[in-house]
């Protein structure tokens, strides 16, 4: 019962959608790289620099929207590093992505102590507020779930939204998904796979880095070290349970989201009998769970991970 009570409460599931929020800017991202053909395992690494460039930028006095520009323009730009490495250049796209994590998470600490070198605790900011929209916010139960939320929660919302657009009712979208399967008759058609694949990674990494940055700009209101704590890696897994489709891609982080919320609640119930750890690894070991489900059935794109080179067949 005092499960049955905590799942049908408001602020379980406005909490969850708290905590899915930076896992849907981050699998939106991860899927919009991997339907043009490239994994990008930079994602990590992209989220702590997201994190530490959008918190310092309102640091500095650039305001939350100027902090989230800075953030996406921070995982542009290591986005486009990878894109760089693997697409033209053809190199590893494994050896790539987990070289940019390395590279991304070790400048963001650099800067971090380069620009605080004395302190022991993160100056704090004024993060995001939750909006409180008239009326809306008043709809038993619905209100606090969804209109008690912060804008960052309803930018990744409209980006479910606007990725599926783009890529299922415009022809920019079409071309993404032809040369992640087939980049050959893309070529055919007189379409750059280059500026294709790159312009992809380079617009999904920035998404990514909005996860970090929702991190340290709405959930907290400082940057600190571990506090990405393998987010970008619980993307990936949920681009391959959402098999590649943003509205499931919404309902995986969302999923994860519900069990993170429920093992703190659960902690809070029966924590003196079963040992803490059982309860922070529960939405890990669920996830696999689904993820292992999901991906006998996933209808991945055929091209993901092969390097192309024009001219060559």
């Amino acid at each position: 019962m005092d499960i049955l009570n905590i799942l049908l409460s408001e602020s379980f599931w406005a909490a969850s959608l708290r905590i899915a929020t930076p896992l849907i800017f981050g699998v939106l991202g991860a899927l919009l790289c991997e339907k043009s053909g490239v994994l990008n395992l930079g994602i990590e690494g992209i989220f702590v620099a997201g994190a530490m460039s959008g918190w310092m930028a309102v640091w500095l006095g650039a305001g939350l929207w100027g902090g989230v520009l800075v953030a996406a323009g921070a995982g542009a730009f290591f986005g486009l590093i990878h894109a760089l490495l693997t697409v033209p250049l053809g190199l590893s796209q494994h050896v790539s992505g987990l070289g940019v994590t390395l590279f991304a998470t070790s400048v963001s600490y650099f800067t971090y102590r380069t620009a605080l070198p004395n302190v022991s605790s993160p100056p704090r900011i004024e993060p995001f507020r939750a909006l409180d929209v008239p009326v809306l916010s008043d709809i038993p139960f619905l209100g606090p779930v969804l209109f008690q939320q912060t804008a960052l929660t309803w930018l990744a919302l409209l980006m479910v939204v606007v990725i599926w657009y783009v890529l299922y009712r415009t022809p920019l979208g079409v071309a993404i998904q032809a040369v992640g399967d087939n980049p050959d008759s893309v070529d055919a058609q007189g379409l750059s796979v280059y500026g294709l694949r790159i312009g992809a990674v380079v617009a999904g990494s920035a998404l990514m880095a909005l996860g970090g940055a929702f991190l340290t700009m709405s959930a907290f209101d400082a940057f600190f070290f571990g506090m990405v704590n393998g987010r970008g890696w619980i993307c990936i897994a949920l681009v391959i349970f959402a098999s590649w489709r943003p509205g499931k891609a919404l309902l995986g982080a969302l999923l994860f989201g519900a069990f993170d919320a429920l093992q703190v609640r659960l902690q809070t119930e029966v924590g003196a009998v079963i040992p803490s750890q059982a309860f922070l690894a529960a939405p890990y070991v669920l996830s696999i769970f689904a993820l292992v489900v999901a991906a006998r059935r996933a209808d991945y794109p055929r091209a993901l991970l092969s390097p192309w080179f024009k001219g060559q067949r």
